[in-house]
């Protein structure tokens, strides 16, 4: 029997690994625009359809061998993560790290500095145009591990331990790094507002 789209994502995992492509197919359906999303936000618009078609492949190539000890979304949003990180790491231009803050040796433990309070989240800056535009490009700022970190946490609202499973982290250290990107998005965010401020807009 082929898989439905109301059939949830174990029953039809199941059909697939027995050979049914429809049940997969599916799986790609309910999964594609999600997963388009987190990698067009790591890789940018130009490599997201070949990420999203590696990712799918990558699944559909390895899922005999998936066992059921993480959900489906999980799995999918690691392959997902890593098709997209190996594509950075293959053009290892680094754009990313020059914007982002050197943090190294006793100024890693340092406390962060006061920042003009904003709101309680970076996502709340998504209000209008010109704000996503800046989000945007802070978060495209970001070292891509610590992207990922906050796409999945923040963006697409992963709970905290399938994000970092799908991230091979544990729990803290995932934490760990989602914070660090939250901070980094809030100083960014703060000079966005403080400027707009001065603007009188």
């Amino acid at each position: 029997m082929s898989g439905t789209a109301g059939d949830d994502d174990a029953s039809l995992v199941a059909r697939a690994q027995a050979g049914d492509g429809d049940a997969f197919g599916v799986l790609v359906r309910r999964y594609e625009a999600r997963v388009y999303r987190l990698v067009r936000r790591i890789v940018g618009e130009d490599e997201a359809e070949d990420a999203l078609q590696e990712t799918f492949l990558s699944a559909w190539r390895a899922l005999p061998r998936f066992a059921g000890a993480s959900t489906f979304s999980t799995w999918i949003y690691r392959i997902a993560t890593n098709a997209a990180l190996m594509r950075l790491r293959k053009r290892r231009v680094d754009t990313v790290s020059l914007d982002a803050p050197a943090v190294t040796g006793e100024d890693a433990t340092a406390p962060p500095r006061e920042l003009v309070d904003w709101g309680p989240t970076p996502e709340d800056a998504l209000a209008d145009a010109e704000t996503r535009a800046a989000m945007d490009e802070a978060i495209a700022a970001l070292p891509s591990e610590q992207r990922a970190a906050f796409l999945l946490r923040d963006v697409e609202g992963v709970a905290n331990a399938d994000a970092a499973a799908a991230l091979d982290l544990s729990v803290p250290a995932f934490k760990a790094r989602v914070h660090r990107a939250r901070l980094f998005l809030r100083d960014r965010l703060d000079r966005h507002f403080t400027e707009r401020v001065r603007r009188g807009g």
